[in-house]
């Protein structure tokens, strides 16, 4: 008898971190699927790359999603439904965050003749959801359950109503595949501080991790700043004396290898902290209340949350803050932060001995 398994496409239309806290359930879905492919957004491409389980990743760039959408292009919609239909996939899986909308990718692949549509949606569906998932709404008290919990645990459930529950032996980390070793210039143990992000009102303001990075240098450590294209300033603002600059120099696979050889990251909520925790890097996460915590921290690896989490911008999805001085992070004092960094690294201030050997043994 041939694998009755469905093939399966799944879809996730964010950014990278987004969709590698999809990567858990892409796992799921692959355990219960004889193909899985992937349609991700240009912003999630490099991640989608990453990701194991995944057969082969379609891009769609959707006017519905992301922080500059496309304006509605006809043809490359229909594109996309002839290429559900070629491909006659059973099922399609949409994963979205709890303010997305599932319903336009469902239209589209109903559209195309999908026999089955799982997606989440608080809207009413009309007929283009075979299986819908519901979810907490932001700011609800979390009853445990995991239509209430960690982004992680929503796409899992997502991924358990279309029929493919994580298997047994798979600990719902994140995960990415092997990456090929990125050389880095730097004599000893270091730390990453990642500054920028995407949507600004999550970014640690550059003077502030101008003087973080700073009290990391003077309490021992080396230190390497990282940022995307097009961030270089954040790496001349932010790099001290003795640190490395590696801001726009490296693709997401080798800033991957840069953070899985570093004891520690510093960084905002963002994609890199997703990335960090996918290489297994303890994080202190500098976390902008404009989303909840308990939803988007880093998953699945040590870590300390800074920052007011009841703050005047709390739950508002601001991508500007909306309140002068960035309060909700210009409050942490470097000294927490470092403190934060020797309390992960279990390495007493100033035993550069020891955290060479605690490093060496780690790694």
């Amino acid at each position: 008898m041939g694998d009755r398994r469905p093939s399966t496409l799944a879809v996730r239309l964010d950014s990278d971190g987004d969709v590698l806290l999809t990567g858990p359930a892409l796992r799921a879905l692959a355990a219960g699927s004889r193909r899985l492919d992937l349609l991700a957004s240009p912003a999630g491409r490099s991640a989608a790359d990453l990701l194991p389980g995944v057969d082969e990743v379609l891009i769609l760039d959707p006017p519905w999603s992301g922080y500059q959408p496309p304006a509605v292009d006809p043809a490359a919609l229909a594109g996309v439904v002839e290429l559900l239909r070629a491909r006659s996939y059973d099922q399609v899986v949409v994963f979205t965050s709890f303010h997305q909308s599932a319903l336009p990718m469902a239209l589209l692949a109903k559209w195309a003749g999908v026999p089955r549509v799982v997606a989440p949606s608080e809207d009413y569906p009309g007929s283009l959801l075979d299986v819908r998932v519901r979810r907490r709404p932001d700011g609800e008290p979390d009853d445990g359950g995991p239509a209430g919990g960690h982004e992680v645990q929503a796409a899992l459930a997502v991924a358990e109503a279309a029929g493919c529950p994580l298997p047994h032996d798979d600990d719902g980390r994140l995960r990415i595949r092997p990456v090929a070793h990125f050389p880095l210039d730097v004599p000893g143990p270091y730390v990453v501080v990642h500054p920028a992000a995407s949507v600004p009102s999550r970014s640690i303001g550059l003077e502030q991790a101008s003087t973080i990075a700073s009290a990391l240098e003077a309490d021992g450590w080396h230190v390497v700043v990282t940022g995307g294209p097009g961030q270089e300033e954040v790496g001349r603002r932010v790099t001290p004396g003795g640190g490395l600059d590696l801001v726009g120099r490296t693709s997401l696979a080798e800033l991957a290898s840069v953070l899985a050889g570093a004891v520690c990251v510093v960084v905002g909520n963002t994609g890199p902290a997703h990335l960090a925790a996918a290489v297994g890097t303890p994080v202190v996460s500098l976390f902008s209340p404009v989303v909840p915590a308990e939803r988007w921290a880093p998953w699945g690896v040590p870590r300390v949350l800074l920052g007011d989490q009841g703050a005047a911008c709390r739950l508002t999805r601001a991508r500007e803050c909306p309140t002068p001085g960035h309060p909700c992070l210009a409050g942490v004092a470097p000294h927490v932060v470092t403190d934060a960094v020797r309390r992960l690294t279990g390495i007493r201030l100033g035993d550069v001995d020891a955290r060479a050997t605690a490093v060496g043994g780690a790694r």
